[in-house]
């Protein structure tokens, strides 16, 4: 008689270690990836519990086609293994998580760049690296044996991992009466996306949904009309100009705006050299709404601007600049496609963080090779670059190395803050620790190429790490803004050669109240441009400035909207 019951056969007990084997075999192939990951501190908990539950979708076949136990997991089993391979492979090199952001770069770049990158990279020990993977694939599979259990208790667990994979997630959406078929989709995909195959097929799914938005956003502000009545006052003049995009950092942890711990000290010690502006806001606290208006005409009463009038980066291509995107941020995500979209409007992008999920272990000294070499590399005269920074984003201590882990105490912390508040307090200021180092290097490589130009740094927006009165907030709440959400660091440094030609006196601006919003004008004033709609008022460093409300919120309510000076003085 066959081991394998049939339809008709009685009730047996589970083979619960034939079943343990096939599962193991087929969880192998996502979760050596995601410990690997873990050990490595690569990336928060989250991928590797939803690749553990997504692994369990290979066993419905076997249950329900027990006869052919062993053909089945060796199929499904090889193609994981290919699978498998591409996020090892990835892994070897980058010890981060494939996500569609590398397919993004997969199909931005052409075979050549492809080939260097494999030469570059490959080194012996993944060839014995690939065998003993491979190898332990091989012994998993040779334990799989049929599934010995009634038909009846089959399809019992069959059901049941159906309504763990895709009923219960969706939970949710059915008890708040928001469900859909697309939401119901997306819901799933983020749970099974940790998983081969699914790493590879949705981000490639994902990546072309997110492209073409993308394409959508481009063509559209290829439409767009230059400025009129361009004028650029070093038109013809070599120059490097510079902007620095942080995030989420708030200025209130920063020594530099006078916060007890030292935790600016390079900033510090060029003081001497930069503008510090004390009383800048940023509109929203959220990096893709702010850069939203940041980098466009779009304001917080006029936040549809950005699709009809030109960027930024328009703005600086039309001045005859050379454009570059350097960037620590996430590229092709649904929440990124308009930071995306953005940095294909400069002539050239380098995009170094390619993870998966935005709670990953990505150090903004990434961004230092790139710019280095674009500033003493590249043979353009006229340079415009923007570096987007990761800066000190949730997760703080996935932000900086473990020798910027100075604060480990309560050591210049106030009175208030309680015992389980000062290690969060902590990774925070490290992390600003850690920015310091970033922001200052790369002043001090512009310095050093003895360009013509001038650097402006500022976060996106602020976080509340229980700063605000009451001292029980962490992060971000647009519902119930408090100060520290959007109160930023603002610094303008200039070359001795940019000061000489354009000398400029920030005295007496330096605590004007402002909101980032109106950035645009600033960035042209200092600049040199002026064009038909250039407000100098706007400009926080104009002579014809005038003081606005601080508005923050949602612009999509403009009744809703709150002036930040009446919530709460800014200093």
């Amino acid at each position: 008689m066959s081991s394998v019951l049939q339809q008709n056969s009685p009730p047996a007990k589970i083979d619960w270690p034939a079943l343990g084997w096939a599962y193991l075999f087929f969880w192998y192939f996502s979760g050596i990836h995601h410990v690997l990951l873990q050990l490595a501190g690569a990336t928060i908990f989250a991928g590797i519990r939803q690749a553990t539950i997504a692994s369990t979708l290979w066993l419905i076949p076997l249950l329900l086609f027990p006869n052919r136990t062993r053909q089945i997991s060796a199929t499904i089993g090889i193609i994981l293994y290919l699978f498998s391979l591409v996020s090892l492979g990835y892994f070897c090199i980058y010890r981060q998580e494939f996500s569609q952001s590398v397919i993004f770069i997969i199909f931005e770049s052409n075979a050549a760049e492809a080939s260097e990158y494999i030469a570059q990279y490959f080194v012996w020990w993944m060839i014995p690296a690939a065998l003993i993977y491979s190898a332990g694939a091989y012994f998993l599979w040779r334990r799989i044996r049929p599934l010995c259990l009634s038909r009846r208790t089959a399809w019992i667990l069959v059901t049941l991992i159906m309504l763990f994979l895709f009923a219960y997630p969706n939970y949710r959406l059915l008890r708040h009466s928001e469900f859909s078929t697309a939401l119901a989709a997306e819901t799933i995909e983020k749970r099974m996306e940790p998983a081969v195959p699914w790493q590879i097929i949705f981000g490639y799914t994902q990546y072309r949904k997110q492209l073409a938005g993308m394409q959508q956003l481009l063509d559209q502000n290829n439409s767009i009309p230059p400025l009129n009545k361009f004028k650029d006052a070093n038109a013809g003049f070599p120059a490097t100009l510079v902007l620095v995009i942080g995030e989420s950092t708030n200025k209130q942890h920063m020594s530099l705006y006078g916060y007890a711990r030292a935790t600016t000290p390079r900033l510090d010690a060029l003081r001497k050299e930069l503008a510090v502006f004390t009383q800048v806001v940023a509109p929203r606290p959220y990096t893709i709404e702010t850069l939203q208006q940041v980098l466009t005409f779009a304001d917080q009463e006029n936040p549809d601007l950005y699709l009809t009038k030109p960027s930024l980066m328009n703005m600086m291509k039309q001045a005859g600049y050379k454009t570059f995107w350097v960037t620590n941020q996430q590229t092709m995500t649904k929440r990124n496609t308009m930071l995306t979209n953005f940095s294909q409007q400069m002539d050239e992008q380098i995009y170094l963080n390619n993870s998966r999920a935005q709670n990953s272990r990505e150090y903004d000294s990434n961004v230092l090779v790139p710019f280095n070499r674009i500033l003493l590399n590249d043979p353009a005269e006229r340079k415009f670059i923007i570096v987007h920074l990761l800066g000190t984003h949730m997760k703080y201590d996935y932000r900086y190395p473990t020798e910027y882990e100075i604060f480990k105490n309560r050591t210049g912390l106030p009175d208030w803050v309680r015992d389980d508040q000062v290690p969060v307090i902590n990774s925070y200021d490290n992390a600003v620790l850690f920015n310091d180092f970033v922001v200052s290097s790369l002043i001090g490589a512009m310095a050093s190429s003895q360009a013509n130009g001038f650097l402006v740094y500022f976060s996106d927006h602020g976080e509340d790490v229980f700063d605000s009165p009451g001292h029980a907030i962490l992060g971000r709440n647009e519902s119930k803004p408090t100060p520290p959400m959007y109160t930023v660091p603002f610094i303008v440094w200039s070359s001795e050669k940019w000061r000489a030609l354009h000398p400029r006196n920030f005295a007496g601006q330096l605590e004007r109240r402002y909101g980032t919003s109106h950035f645009i004008h600033t960035w042209a004033d200092l600049a040199g441009i002026s064009f038909d709609g250039f407000d100098p008022s706007k400009s926080l460093a104009g002579k014809d400035f005038k003081e606005r409300p601080l508005l923050v919120g949602d612009p999509g309510a403009q009744q809703a909207l709150i002036d930040l000076r009446t919530l709460m003085p800014v200093d």
